[in-house]
């Protein structure tokens, strides 16, 4: 039985996209570049004692003092460890990811609560997206966008973006009928019923959504190191590469401090709107 050219199928597919789109590449290179720039010159103006004096006001506005605690010895730990710049560099990666995939996943999931036609167009690419392995990703983004940052910001959005287009779809399902159909007795419109009755009641489940879009978008900074992504993925590979093991621990050190401060912090968000 002949094999199926697939691979040919799929090269000459993505050959197609980079001679006919190049232009369009180059344009979400200029937007993502400028994002990430953007976040990136923001948190390295900031003094990291200045930074940590901010995260731990809005820690113990959160969660009161063992969160602001330990997101003070997590930060400080980090600055003493030599990995702030690079922490820095991490997070605006990071937010830039959970940033677009928010801003696509939020209106997508939307979507597919409105129609089931949507819905089950989306339901199998968002499975694609969440079962292929993440280096899959990698290829075509470093052919259309080169090494760097944008390739990884991309792969981060493809992996990153489904639980927030999800559990906005189920949180907004979840919101009973009689409250849409009370709201819609009093007069209110479409666009009202959504941002007024919908949406503040499905924000716990977006919140667990957006959570897990930022704890993806974390654990993709070690691969987006791969292709020349700047943070503290590159000293973990770097030092994996080396066979530095103290070193590669602090540098994964910081990755979990971030992560954890991260979650933390839209869990809480998540439980105050409860």
């Amino acid at each position: 039985m002949p094999k199926v050219p697939l691979d040919r199928w799929v090269e000459s597919f993505v050959d197609w996209l980079s001679d006919n789109l190049s232009g369009v590449f180059d344009f979400l290179s200029f937007i993502i570049n400028g994002l990430v720039e953007s976040f990136s010159s923001v948190l390295h103006m900031t003094p990291a004692l200045l930074f940590v004096a901010i995260f731990a006001a809005i820690a113990y506005k959160l969660g009161k003092w063992p969160m602001a605690a330990f997101t003070v010895i997590g930060l400080l730990l980090i600055v003493n460890l030599g990995f702030w710049d690079e922490t820095m560099d991490t997070l605006a990666l990071v937010l830039s990811s959970a940033f677009i995939s928010i801003v696509f996943g939020i209106p997508l999931g939307i979507l597919c609560s409105r129609s089931k036609a949507a819905a089950q167009t989306l339901t199998p690419v968002l499975d694609f997206m969440q079962t292929m392995p993440a280096f899959v990703y990698l290829i075509p983004a470093v052919m259309f966008f080169g090494l760097g940052v944008v390739p990884g910001v991309i792969a981060s959005v493809i992996f990153a973006v489904p639980p927030t287009i999800r559990l906005t779809h189920l949180g907004i399902r979840q919101v009973p009928a009689e409250l849409g159909e009370a709201a819609e007795a009093f007069g209110s419109t479409p666009t009202q019923k959504l941002l007024k009755v919908e949406l503040p009641l499905a924000w716990p489940t977006i919140m667990a959504g957006i959570n897990q879009t930022i704890m993806l978008s974390l654990s993709m900074v070690v691969i987006a190191s791969m292709i020349g992504a700047q943070g503290v993925g590159a000293s973990v590979y770097r030092a994996v590469t080396q066979l530095k093991i103290g070193e590669g621990f602090e540098a994964g050190l910081a990755v979990v401090i971030v992560a954890i401060i991260l979650d933390r912090f839209t869990q809480r968000l998540m439980k105050s709107k409860r």
